[in-house]
This record gives structure tokens, sequence and C-alpha cells, in this order.
């Protein structure tokens, strides 16, 4: 699995990485994590607002930081 952070590096960017990360190792989930910075790539994805969560090129979340359940309650189901 691909999970992307997608945000300027703030706060709620480096939040959303340890609740995404915490909850792929909870779940067991193998998981590549990679930061997306860059102002034009995160537009790409149509994103009103940061942070963004983006699993397997698809967004899943935005302009929020969600707690570990329910980033797991994401993860779970696309995970299978």
């Amino acid at each position: 699995m691909n999970i992307k952070i997608l945000g300027s590096g703030c706060n709620n960017c480096i939040n959303l990485e340890k609740a995404a990360k915490q909850a792929a190792a909870e779940l067991g989930i193998e998981a590549t994590f990679e930061k997306v910075t860059d102002y034009a790539d995160i537009a790409s994805y149509n994103i009103m607002r940061t942070p963004g969560l983006v699993v397997d090129e698809q967004v899943v979340l935005s302009g929020r930081v969600p707690t570990v359940s329910q980033v797991k309650e994401i993860l779970a189901p696309l995970a299978v």
C-alpha cells in the first residue's frame, strides 16, 4: 500500500502522518509513506484544504486531522 500525506509540513500534516503510520502498524499493513509538499503536486489531487491523505492514488481524506481509530476505519477496507 502506498500512502501519501499532502501538505506543507505543518503540525497538522505531521500529526496526520503519525496517525496514519500508527494505524497501519496496528492493522499490520505494510505501507510506504510519502510526504507531498509541492503545491502543484498537491493541487493535482483536487483537494481544497490540507492535510490530505491519499491511499494508492485515491484521496480518502482532506482538510482535517483524524484520530488513529478514524484512519484505521479508512485503511482497513482498502487493505483487503
